[in-house]
């Protein structure tokens, strides 16, 4: 188990590089001068060409690269010149409500697209299958900023249950921080549930249809035990697999979520950051989605060894 661990690390590592030449390149290919919008369109050369300099704007791109990997390995991820403070403080600002909305969204997600999926497997045909995996396709289909603003007007103006906005850190009050990011959670949970129930029950409709499921089912095993303890475990392989995908997918819808419903998360700190072309802060922002997410499809990897011994002596 180890060495396996070991070799997904070493790809991940290999991911990492790849993405951080990929995002350093095309951040320098974006139209605009990031220094004309901190000076303006009345300026001075001379200090146009001093901040270029000081920034390291005016050096070929793969040593702005190199200077810029040399500065993350000694902890320094940058400096913002618009908010004049440290990218890792903006990154500390911005990661919390990101990933507070992220966890929320898969605890939804999971509670409802495992439980319909099931039934729809083992209901085949039935109007519980037709209705089960109708509100998957629905949720999957509809737009996130559209389902936020529906769940706003439903359950904050007309009903006023939940408030329309705004974020509370949970560890300074965890009932507020569940009653803000309810329906944020509900907004992308429903889009995440939508896949994981349809491969939930295709999954588990593939393993229902085999031999050993039938001749225990022959025997007189019970249907509640043949699907939880015979049928489900060997069908969670490709439901893991895409929950793991997804993750990534949800870091980068969040972004019109957090839009909709005012959260200072990382989507709002990357399209912001885009559009004043801070270098640092979106190379940083981008580096640190692509750590969490290699970071569970490490996990990912770990779970296969484990729901399938075959997988783990194969690597």
């Amino acid at each position: 188990m180890y060495r396996f661990i070991l070799r997904r690390l070493g790809h991940s590592l290999i991911v990492l590089f790849i993405v951080s030449v990929v995002v350093c390149y095309m951040m320098r290919l974006i139209p605009g001068d990031p220094i004309l919008i901190i000076l303006g369109d009345e300026y001075d050369p001379e200090v146009y060409a001093r901040m270029r300099h000081d920034l390291a704007l005016d050096k070929p791109i793969i040593l702005q690269y190199f200077y810029w990997i040399r500065n993350i390995l000694r902890g320094d991820f940058g400096y913002s010149y618009l908010s004049h403070m440290k990218v890792s403080t903006l990154l500390g600002q911005a990661l919390p409500p990101t990933l507070t909305l992220v966890t929320g969204t898969l605890i939804v997600g999971v509670l409802i697209a495992l439980p319909s999926g099931i039934l729809a497997a083992v209901k085949r045909d039935s109007p519980l299958d037709y209705f089960s995996m109708g509100f998957a396709i629905l949720g999957y289909s509809m737009p996130s900023f559209w389902k936020g603003i529906i769940l706003i007007w439903i359950f904050a103006v007309l009903l006023r249950w939940f408030p329309t906005m705004g974020y509370i850190p949970p560890w300074e009050n965890f009932g507020k921080s569940l009653w803000h990011m309810t329906l944020p959670s509900l907004t992308l949970g429903t889009f995440f549930a939508g896949l994981v129930a349809r491969i939930t029950r295709s999954s588990l409709l593939e393993v229902l249809d085999r031999e050993y499921i039938k001749a225990a089912k022959a025997k007189g095993v019970r249907e509640a035990a043949l699907v939880y303890k015979h049928a489900l475990r060997n069908a969670l392989i490709p439901i893991v697999t895409v929950v793991g995908l997804q993750f990534g997918q949800l870091l980068s819808g969040a972004v019109l979520t957090e839009t909709v419903f005012s959260i200072p998360g990382m989507g709002r700190l990357i399209v912001s950051s885009i559009l004043n072309r801070e270098y640092h802060v979106v190379q940083a922002a981008v580096l640190v989605g692509v750590v969490f997410f290699v970071l569970v499809n490490l996990i990912v990897d770990v779970i296969y060894g484990f729901l399938n011994p075959k997988i783990r002596v194969e690597a």
